[in-house]
């Protein structure tokens, strides 16, 4: 949202009896750095999340002056009934008031230009020859999806695979492009027939073949640590017409990783102008560490150097995202080096282990949200290491749920325990408990009813709880 859109605009926010003072607290700044005037009309409800259109349009008071009416995030449906009575158009503000800077556009918002990339994804299917033709497509529908360009078929070394045309000719035919992994030209030949447009890769071995294939491949070093032979097979193939990419190989941590980083440096100042690849797969598949941030510097280090296509992989259970965290690895680095700045505040797809930033009421709000409620519902909060319970009258926390279940069930601080916990109401307090002690543990925002933001990762939630109607408290 842009923040002139409002300027010198007169607002009413619609809310509820619980989130009144709340809203009132953050408009006070709020209004004054956008440039807006507003009004707060408080609806004869605790809770704002469980208004409807149809019933806000019965009970909304019209404020004369309003340019615009603004309304909680999680009042969905048609607006239409509450623009007519109000007399203003309606916008749909965030689930969280504390969101409301952010709808303002007072936080960082994702520039108009980014997305834009040059770094082509070559996704690998290992081991293909040991997978069924079935297994294989699925592998490849599911890379495609995560952003994949080109599908490389792994074949075993050692070994030839009799079915490979097959399986290439399959892939081709559902419209994929295809590379095919392997140095044994009797893979390699019936592969190309079949379509496949990359061949992974070429050295001494097979070099002399390269010029009967028609299509690109990939120059690798017969001695990696010296670069021995690259200089060799890139003049024969040139000299041969066959079109090239350079990959001097990446070597994991603990094998030379570093001085793999140099000789692709030095490559590239060699050869400024020659297409490279790299093999991202040895760092993400043979570390212990989350993939995303790894991804993220390789894809980084190939920007910065022109490298313009990726090798990778999702074997090990820890890097089964990484063609997708490559694809939202590429937009970033694409951008910040376009623009020579950080790779910060643009797009927060990876950062999935923890959240950008967190949003606390304070232990004295919720004491107080504990005195203005009515009803007896719970409310859960994630705030300083602990899990919150909130109810009428009733504010518990405690840094293990098992510990403040007990809490609730034996009835602390309250005249007795609750008589309106039945097994279905038991599970779901469990969940949501669940899901904020697990933000509590990582520093996630919880916010009740909702998913966790695992970033790229993100399963949205169907809400289990605000599924009734509101009566009204007044």
């Amino acid at each position: 949202m842009n923040t002139t859109s409002f300027q010198d605009k007169h607002i009413q926010f619609v809310t509820g009896k619980l989130a009144e003072h709340a809203l009132r607290d953050l408009l006070t700044d709020l209004s004054s750095t956008v440039g807006f005037s507003y009004s707060v009309d408080v609806l004869p409800i605790t809770v704002a999340a469980l208004m409807t259109p149809e019933w806000v349009s019965r009970k909304i008071t019209p404020d004369a002056k309003a340019d615009f009416v603004i309304i909680p995030g999680y009042c969905s449906g048609d607006t239409a009934p509450i623009a007519e009575v109000a007399g203003a158009p309606v916008k749909v503000g965030p689930h969280d008031l504390r969101r409301l800077p952010e709808f303002f556009g007072l936080e960082r918002s994702t520039p108009d230009d980014f997305g834009s990339y040059d770094i082509e994804i070559i996704a690998e299917i290992n081991h293909a020859p040991r997978l069924s033709a079935a297994e294989i497509m699925s592998i490849a529908e599911s890379y495609r999806h995560s952003g994949a360009d080109i599908i490389d078929i792994g074949c075993d070394p050692g070994s030839t695979w009799s079915g490979i045309g097959t399986c290439i000719k399959s892939l081709v035919s559902n419209g994929f492009r295809v590379s095919v992994d392997s140095l044994n030209v009797d893979e390699i030949t019936p592969a190309v027939e079949a379509g496949a447009e990359l061949v992974l890769s070429v050295n001494e071995s097979n070099r002399h073949a390269a010029k009967d294939w028609g299509c690109e491949v990939v120059v690798i070093p017969d001695d990696f640590p010296t670069l021995g032979g690259l200089q060799e097979s890139i003049e024969i193939l040139a000299n041969d017409g066959v079109p090239l990419r350079v990959d001097p190989i990446l070597e994991p941590i603990g094998c030379g990783f570093t001085a793999s980083l140099q000789r692709y440096i030095s490559v590239r100042e060699q050869y400024p102008d020659v297409a490279m690849m790299m093999g991202i797969g040895n760092l993400t598949e043979l570390t212990d560490v989350d993939s995303s941030g790894i991804n993220m510097m390789l894809l980084g280090i190939c920007q910065e150097l022109s490298i313009q296509s990726v090798l990778t992989t999702e074997v090990i259970n820890w890097a089964r995202s990484s063609v997708a965290e490559c694809n939202v690895a590429r937009r970033l680095s694409h951008y910040a080096v376009q623009h020579g700045i950080p790779p910060k505040h643009l797009d927060d797809q990876l950062v999935v282990l923890r959240d950008c930033k967190l949003d606390s009421f304070g232990r004295e709000r919720l004491d107080l949200l504990a005195t203005q409620i009515k009803d007896n519902n719970y409310r859960i909060y994630a705030e300083n290491s602990e899990v919150h319970i909130v109810s009428a009258g009733l504010h518990l926390s405690h840094s293990d749920p098992f510990k403040l279940f007990e809490l609730l069930m034996t009835g602390e601080g309250q005249d007795s325990a609750p008589g309106n916990l039945d097994a279905s109401h038991a599970f779901y307090l469990g969940y949501e408990m669940c899901k904020a002690i697990t933000a509590v543990t990582l520093g996630k925002q919880y916010t009740q009813d909702e998913s966790l933001d695992w970033g790229h990762l993100t399963v949205e939630e169907v809400s289990h709880r605000l599924k009734r109607k509101p009566k009204g408290d007044g």
